[in-house]
């Protein structure tokens, strides 16, 4: 068992028909505590129904909360997705939410210190507040996570760089490595190359990329592991990258092999989108099933 914290946004994911409660660094600490972790959450939710239920959520699946702030002028997050004929999903985020105001604590301090990971996404950077205590929590982790996550018009490339530079593992799915490499002057084609370029400016040995159905690939100690991804019929892709990175993140914590550590990895995003919604129950008896019997076919 692994201490992790994740450090971000929690809200609700609002479909056309339906409601769920999500937000990267949520659905990762929930798919840590799921593969039996200890996951804590630095978050702020409002004073609000909306909040109290997700609180509850939280609590209820066994994530810590004691760095659950509420906040009484701003209401909870939330996001209107649409999903294309595909199931992949767009996003429209409302700004400013309780999340944008996450206040640095000596016990969001405290936490972090002792933390065998600490997890990041840029989204939660958009506003100062928020930005400020995650470099300051920044200061004190002794190995840090970057979830990279371009949810426009909320980035800028100056963020981002300082986030990877303080990173060392950087997460990205294959549109987000090639639209930084490119605003960093890349002269790269190959995916390959662009994990390359970036590992070099920004000193991070470390890099995973994902590409939708087909797979992943990870560098990890000057070293590339590839899977081509398993085939599933996609309900939705909500939530599926941030499953495959808590899954990996799981694995190489617990001294897996690389190769097994993205295999399986890959095996729980695919599963995830394969369900309605970004934090379905999948236990790691059914990964491991679902494995089997790919290698089977």
């Amino acid at each position: 068992m692994k201490n992790i914290v994740c450090y971000g946004e929690v809200l609700w994911d609002v479909f056309p028909n339906h409601k769920k409660i999500g937000g990267a660094p949520l659905n990762v600490a929930l798919r840590l505590q799921s593969l039996e972790n200890k996951v804590s959450i630095i978050t702020k939710i409002g004073e609000d129904t909306a909040g109290s239920e997700i609180k509850d959520f939280i609590e209820e699946r066994g994530v810590l909360i004691e760095n659950v702030q509420v906040d009484n002028q701003f209401k909870t997050g939330e996001v209107a997705v649409t999903l294309d004929e595909n199931g992949s999903a767009s996003y429209t985020i409302n700004f400013p939410r309780a999340w944008d105001y996450i206040k640095l604590t000596e016990s969001a301090k405290e936490i972090t210190k002792k933390a065998d990971a600490f997890i990041y996404g840029s989204l939660i950077a958009r506003n100062d507040v928020s930005n400020n205590t995650l470099n300051a929590l920044l200061k004190v982790a002794k190995y840090k996570v970057f979830d990279v996550n371009l949810r426009a018009p909320h980035y800028t490339i100056d963020i981002l760089k300082h986030l990877m530079l303080e990173a060392d593992f950087i997460k990205f799915n294959d549109e987000e490595i090639f639209e930084i490499a490119k605003a960093l002057n890349a002269d790269t084609t190959t995916l390959e190359e662009t994990i390359l370029f970036i590992a070099s400016k920004t000193n991070t040995n470390s890099i995973c990329v994902t590409r939708g159905g087909e797979g992943a690939i990870l560098y990890y100690q000057n070293t590339f592991y590839n899977n081509d991804g398993y085939k599933v019929d996609v309900v939705d892709t909500v939530g599926a990258g941030d499953s495959f990175l808590a899954s990996l993140i799981d694995k190489l914590l617990k001294e897996f092999s690389p190769q097994e550590s993205i295999n399986f990895a890959c095996a729980m995003g695919a599963l995830v989108a394969s369900c309605e919604g970004a934090n379905p129950i999948i236990n790691q008896e059914k990964i491991e099933n679902f494995i089997d019997l790919e290698y089977k076919k």
